[in-house]
Formats: structure tokens, sequence, C-alpha cells
């Protein structure tokens, strides 16, 4: 009967994907851990070989560094804020999850979390404040009460509701499990898991109870008002395919690293057996025995009925394998890099591949778009928590980005002849130089003229 740990039918849907995900995440010794159900046992194989076999397998960590260097790109330089952030968000951003993570180092790992699963979640949380003492903003301030955000692993998330009001899809109830660890009277600890069950308004945390007849059941452990009349959660996709539902936008690259690890496996395999010669010995009687060894001699009395030989691999297989690994390795790096084109169909060469940069409103890119504007929603939700109109914005500097800081002395010094001539105002000058990144592009033009009006000399002249 379905009850408060129920997960969504949606949610069950997307575990597959996020199982390959998490196996390749948790690298070599993870694989082993998971046996047959990444690494199938050959029919016929024996418990003991199969264990010898999977005890010498290593991964190929491509997914794993893959994610890492698109990660790398998104985040070529640490994420600023706007001018228009207030200065308490600005604070606030110093230490983002009350964890003592940087907004940025925050960031990095959210969105990473979003490249690995197709979507990330956050709660955008403010500590509970019991109204018998607390009773206005100021008290709150006094008791250092302030807004954080809270990463969610899209695991977590196993139910929620929505509704439509005003054209706009709102959630109206989500469902997070967690794990939480409760300290002992000694020096021990247990782990215990509950369920957050929020709604516009409210919290309800569920925990299992057990009651005369030995059965458990999920209660409500506790609960309590917030003052918020929707949900202060904010969702980060990458490869959305519905409300609430993703995939992981590499998958492909993943099956394939799942693929080179069996293939890699076979390949140790074949090499082991391929390092060993065979010895065949024949003619011998019915329980005669033979030492072999390199300091004993052999007799036979008759060679052309009774001997020894060695039997060889013949190496062709160990060939075929190899090319075979090649070819996967190839399709590997093919499949890591579609995210860095406007064109992912496209096929190309290995070196290309490889040197290839992120391009304009190619897929990594249009993501790190889209992880602005969820940051930007966090910071919202802050500033509404503190009283504020808004929270301003965040500025992700992509590999894109950065790359196009080089520095270009032609056009500024053209810009530097127009302005001299007289040609320009001293404030066109500035929006120029701002598009060239000599000069911050986020800073307000007419302040950083009035900068310059204080200065001399200048680059910029009279």
């Amino acid at each position: 009967m379905p009850d408060i740990s129920t997960p969504n039918l949606d949610y069950q849907n997307m575990i597959e994907a996020w199982d390959v995900n998490d196996a390749l995440m948790g690298g070599t010794l993870y694989m082993r851990q998971l046996g047959e159900l990444y690494l199938p046992r050959w029919p016929n194989e024996g418990e003991e070989s199969y264990k010898e076999r999977l005890a010498a397998a290593t991964l190929f960590p491509v997914y794993e560094e893959t994610i890492k260097q698109d990660v790398g790109r998104v985040f070529s330089e640490p994420t600023q804020l706007s001018e228009n952030v207030p200065e308490e968000i600005v604070k606030l951003c110093e230490n983002f999850d009350l964890e003592g993570n940087r907004l940025d180092v925050w960031a990095q790992e959210w969105f990473s979390l979003a490249i690995q699963y197709g979507v990330a979640y956050a709660l955008v949380e403010y500590p509970r404040i019991d109204l018998a003492t607390t009773r206005t903003k100021a008290d709150e301030k006094i008791m250092g009460a302030r807004p954080y955000a809270v990463m969610l692993n899209p695991r977590q998330v196993i139910g929620w509701k929505s509704k439509t009001v005003g054209g706009k899809v709102i959630i109206t109830e989500l469902r997070i499990k967690e794990v939480i660890t409760v300290d002992a009277d000694d020096f021990g600890q247990t782990k215990i898991e509950q369920i957050r069950h929020i709604v516009p308004g409210h919290v309800f945390i569920y925990r299992k109870s057990t009651d005369n007849n030995s059965s458990s059941s999920w209660a409500v452990f506790d609960e309590w008002d917030t003052s918020r009349e929707d949900i202060p959660f904010v969702q980060l996709y990458t490869k959305r395919s519905g409300l609430m539902r993703a995939s992981p936008p590499l998958l492909n690259l993943a099956l394939l690293n799942i693929k080179h690890w069996q293939s890699q496996s076979e390949q140790d395999n074949i090499l082991h057996v391929a390092r060993v010669p065979l010895l065949n010995v024949f003619g011998l009687e019915d329980g005669q025995e033979l030492t072999i060894g390199s300091s004993t001699a052999t007799r036979f009395s008759d060679r052309s009925k009774q001997g020894m030989e060695y039997t060889e691999h013949s190496g062709s297989a160990i060939g075929a394998g190899k090319e075979s690994l090649h070819e996967i390795e190839k399709q590997m790096r093919q499949a890591g890099a579609k995210l860095l084109r406007t064109e992912n169909t496209s096929t190309k060469a290995i070196d290309q591949v490889t040197e290839e940069k992120m391009q304009e409103q190619s897929p990594l890119y249009t993501m790190a778009n889209s992880l602005e504007d969820a940051l930007d929603n966090i910071l919202q939700i802050m500033a509404e928590w503190l009283g504020l109109q808004g929270g301003g914005n965040v500025d992700v500097r992509t590999e894109l980005e950065t790359s196009e800081q080089v520095f270009n002395p032609q056009a500024a010094l053209a810009i530097q002849s127009l302005r001299q001539g007289g040609d320009i105002r001293r404030i066109d000058a500035i929006r120029a130089l701002q598009s060239l990144k000599i000069i911050d592009p986020d800073a307000d033009a007419e302040s950083v003229l009035d900068e310059l009006n204080n200065m001399s000399p200048n680059l910029l002249g009279d």
C-alpha cells in the first residue's frame, strides 16, 4: 500500500540511468563491489575465477573526467556578483550554505550534480524561529537568523505535486528523503532515515515507528509552520524531459564507459592466458607421474610415442581485442565532446575532438546560462526572506567568455586614436573598451567615466 515513502512513477523511471552514473562516479573500487551487475560472469566461469578477474578489473575513468572537465569549462573563472546585488546578499554569498562554502564553490558542486543526473535541486531555507522570543526582524538579526541554500541530490526528491497558477506551473508539494546522524549517549552515532514533507506554509518530518505488534510504519515525528506561501525550491536542468524529469546528458558516454570496463576485463584475461603456454604430456601410462621443474630431468623410453610439448596462443584474439578497445575509446571521446559543439551529430576525427573548446550556443554553453538563471532565482528567494526588493544577478564566467578576453592591441589603439581625434565621445570609448574586456564589462560606464575624470594621465585623453 502506498505511503509517504512511495516514490512518484516519474522518479522510478529515472533511477536506472542514475545508477549507471553513480557506478562510474564511484570509481574502480565501487565498480568491483557491484560485481556481476556491470561485469557479467561468463558461461561456465567458476566463482573463484570470476572473483580473480573482478579483482584485477580497472576502470578507465573517461566519464568522470569528462564531467570534471565540463564543469571546469563552465567555471573557468570564479563567479561574480553584479552591481545590483544588495550588500546583505553579498555577505550571504561568503557562506552560502552555512557550511562554510562560498557561492562559487557551492555552485560548482551543484552544477556537477546537474551534469551527472540531468537535474539538480536546491531549497532556500531559513532557521526555525521561536515566536515567543523572536518577534521582529531585528530580533532575528540579533540571533543570526539568515537564509541559506541547501543542495539536494535528485535521488532525495522522491515525490512532488504541481499545479498551474496564472499560466505558470508551480510545485505545491515535495517529499524529500534524508538520512541524518544522531549522537548517542556515549561516543556512538546512529543514522536515521526520515522524509521531509513540504507544503506551502508548513513542514512535516516523518520517521518510522514500531507498534505493539512489531510492525513499522511512517508517522509524523515533527512539524512546524513557515512564513512562506510557496515552496522556496529551485530546479537546474541540463537535459530536461518534463517537469521534474530529466536524464543524464552524457548517458551515451556512460554506457560506452561500461562497455569499455567489460571489454578491458576480457582483454586482460586474454593476455593472461596468452602469456602462459600450456604444457601437454602424451604417451604416459595410467597412474604414471612426472616431476617437472628447472632442476629435474624427464626420461622417455620411446620419443615417438611419449613426450611433452607447449601449446601457445596464436595471439590473433589479442590484436582484435586491442582494436575493439581503441574503437570504444574513440567513440567515448566523440560522445564526451558532444556538449561542446553546436552540431551534436557531426562526426569529427580524434584530434579534432580532443582539441575542441566550448562553442557559443553549444549544449554546455546553454547549460551555463541555465545555471545563471537558477542562481539568480536562489538570490531572489534569499532577498524575499530578508524583505529586500531583489537579489541581483550572478555572472558565470565560462571558458568561451574568458577566451575572448585576449588583449587586442590593434582595436585598443584604434579606439584611442578615434577618441584623441575627437571622433567619438569618452563614454562611447569606455563602452568600446568594455566590449573588448579591457574595462570590466559589468561595470557601469557612467561610473567608470566619473573615475577617469578624477585620474590623470589616462588612456583616453582629454
